[in-house]
């Protein structure tokens, strides 16, 4: 190792897709960095934890799925970011990185930036969609902002942020899932459905019971030739969802594996899905799939008043990329059972459904790019490590 001090890198990663893209980004920029030092403190999960981040707060305590649920962990959240803020002023990290998260990250971001600490943010929120106001906000508070569609820095280009397109990390992490073995899955035998419920307490408590249930109408409607998977995204949730199924029945051939999503989507033929990054996994893997979300009654009239102006009326990711309804969407009262399953059986059949949206799939994944997203993004962030 070099004498010269430690590269100091903080890193603000809220939930579990965040935390994935930043254990990998961590990754590439020790290796631009060969024979330096470089220390990660900060917020996160596992995949940051086994890039070497030492973590104050881990995602399994910071998720929450809606408005009002945010509001109930309000004083929560205020102790972490106070904690946060004083990492960097007694730290003095050279960089701090911010990834997606963006409500809790922009006020981190504001307060280490007043510090005289860089910072630089990763996955641009969604502000196409809704609230285009906080450009300016973000503007003042980050030096760069790494974006994954080619048309968000436009968006930006009117207040001097410096915004940059990277493309998605998504697509390199599911090029590289393909192009390894196939791991043995413990599907059983008959048509392979993937359940994702989510990877936040909320959503697992919310749509796990719906999934179970329209697994065991598939189940009935295909006489038992059907098995399922649900790929658990931590060890606290595998046990969140392992008592959510002590109430729940689950279909005959069902079981949980640790982790890996993209190759349990990769072998199934239909998935039901919570609206997220799993749902553009969904596409990059081509596993046809059905979105749902269901939230409380006071945080969906809050959505619905802040989202009037929305520029785009989807929730789900291939259907943003898109513009258009490709995936189904399951939000709220839609999100039954009954619903899930129609889908989910329509998807297991050669039908027009399912045909339409391997096509869509197909559309999407050529819009979102090359592989090389948290390369890009590491040459872009290594200089701002260089002594201001």
């Amino acid at each position: 190792m070099s004498d010269l001090p430690p590269l100091k890198v903080m890193i603000a990663a809220g939930e579990v897709s965040g935390d994935m893209y930043g254990g990998a980004l961590i990754a590439a920029l020790r290796a631009r960095f060969p024979g330096r030092r470089l220390e990660v403190r900060g917020m996160g999960g596992d995949a940051l934890r086994a890039a070497g981040a030492d973590l104050l707060y881990h995602t399994d305590a910071l998720g929450a799925m809606g408005i009002v649920e945010v509001l109930a962990k309000l004083r929560f959240f205020r102790r972490v970011l106070r904690d946060m803020v004083g990492l960097a002023r007694d730290w003095r990290p050279d960089l701090l990185i911010t990834l997606d998260y963006y409500s809790f990250n922009i006020a981190l971001a504001e307060r280490v930036h007043a510090l005289g600490i860089r910072t630089a943010h990763y996955i641009s929120p969604k502000v196409w969609v809704w609230r285009k106001g906080r450009i300016k906000r973000m503007a003042r508070a980050f030096d760069l902002l790494l974006c994954i569609f080619p048309f968000e820095p436009a968006l930006y280009a009117p207040s001097g942020l410096r915004a940059a397109y990277v493309g998605h990390p998504l697509v390199e992490q599911a090029a590289a899932t393909r192009a390894e073995p196939p791991p043995a899955l413990p599907w059983g035998e008959g048509r392979r459905v993937a359940l994702l419920p989510g990877s936040r307490a909320g959503e697992i408590k919310a749509l796990l019971p719906i999934f179970l249930d329209a697994a065991r109408r598939v189940e009935t409607a295909l006489e038992g030739a059907c098995a399922f998977l649900l790929p658990a995204p931590t060890p606290r949730m595998r046990a969140l969802a392992e008592r959510i199924l002590a109430e729940h029945p689950a279909p005959k051939r069902f079981a949980i594996v640790d982790g890996q999503a993209r190759h349990v989507l990769a072998q199934a033929e239909a998935a039901m899905i919570a609206s997220g990054t799993a749902t553009l996994e969904a596409c990059l893997m081509g596993c046809p799939a059905v979105l749902a979300y269901r939230v409380s009654l006071p945080t969906e009239l809050i959505a619905r008043l802040i989202t009037l102006r929305a520029d785009f009326p989807f929730a789900g990711l291939v259907n943003i990329v898109l513009n258009r309804l490709a995936m189904p969407e399951l939000l709220q009262r839609a999100c039954t059972p009954r619903n899930a399953a129609r889908w989910t059986l329509d998807f297991l059949r050669d039908t027009p459904a399912r045909r339409d949206l391997l096509a869509a799939y197909a559309e999407a994944n050529a819009r979102l790019g090359a592989p090389g997203a948290t390369a890009r993004a590491a040459d872009l962030l290594a200089p701002l490590l260089s002594p201001m």
